[in-house]
């Protein structure tokens, strides 16, 4: 992908923060609250294919929960998604309330499109206190699964979710 940019870290209290940028040519939605929302729900659909299933989106209470399989154990739970529209940007932002995956339920998973120069869609990880990343003022091995599987699978969600959002927009 031309014009893809990711970056990784962790805070001193050891929060992760994680980004992930596509530079673009033509906006991929609107900039308005619809087009804000479909950024999120488009994701958690890519969550679904990346995943073939084997993680899904929930709706239960306002609650937006990640399951194995639909009904195993809560992954992660996000809370009522927050939208944001202007003429340059469109954003939607679920806080992070818990979850297996989640040691605190703190920080919050954002996409936006912003026009500006260059453009870009993004889809960043904030202020987030995973299970299975590293603990503050312990050795970065200790994080290794979080390194090498959870923060992967975001990783790769978000390059195809960033290729469907390019291919609808296209059509």
């Amino acid at each position: 992908m031309n014009g893809w940019n990711s970056w990784q870290g962790q805070t001193d209290d050891g929060a992760v923060e994680s980004e992930q940028r596509l530079a673009l040519r033509f906006p991929v939605v609107e900039f308005s609250e619809v087009g804000a929302e479909h950024l999120g729900r488009a994701y958690w659909r890519e969550v679904e294919r990346t995943t073939r299933g084997l993680v899904r989106a929930r709706t239960r209470y306002d609650l937006l929960e990640l399951r194995l399989l639909g009904r195993g154990p809560c992954l992660l739970r996000f809370g009522r998604p927050a939208f944001d529209a202007t003429p340059t940007k469109a954003s939607c932002s679920y806080p992070i309330r818990g979850g297996v995956l989640a040691r605190r339920p703190v920080g919050e998973i954002a996409f936006a499109q912003v026009d500006g120069s260059p453009s870009y869609v993004s889809s960043a990880i904030r202020g987030f206190f995973p299970t299975l990343a590293a603990r503050q003022g312990e050795p970065d091995w200790t994080g290794a699964l979080y390194t090498r599987v959870q923060s992967r699978i975001h990783i790769a969600v978000s390059r195809r979710y960033f290729a469907r959002l390019i291919a609808e927009a296209r059509q």
